[in-house]
């Protein structure tokens, strides 16, 4: 199976860009590809079913995962293990992009927000 990005109808959440690459497959896991424009940030939230793997492929991001943050630049990885809150950010004023798999996949449903 091969998946092209032009294919794919890109989801806005919050101002990041998502391409799912895997939403049709109903397998154990997903991966999408994250677009992070300068100043775009992700909510404080948590998963009640999946671990989450970041890796940083362009730019710099930051993450805080459970109150700790770190500036990651592309080839860092970030791992955020189910029910740790976390959230990310692109404070800089280039765009960023991200890799991220959920296992076992992504359920909106399984998604937690904080207000702010």
């Amino acid at each position: 199976m091969f998946v092209r990005k032009r294919a794919l109808d890109p989801i806005d959440f919050g101002g990041l860009r998502i391409f799912d690459y895997t939403a049709e497959l109903g397998s154990g896991a997903s991966l999408a590809g994250i677009e992070v424009p300068a100043g775009a940030a992700h909510a404080l939230s948590w998963s009640t079913r999946s671990d989450k793997y970041y890796l940083v492929t362009a730019g710099s991001v930051r993450f805080t995962v459970d109150g700790e943050t770190a500036d990651l630049e592309a080839g860092d990885f970030c791992h955020v293990r189910c029910g740790q809150r976390f959230r990310y950010s692109n404070p800089s004023n280039a765009p960023a992009a991200i890799v991220l798999v959920h296992e076992p996949a992504f359920e909106l449903a399984a998604e937690r927000f904080e207000d702010e």
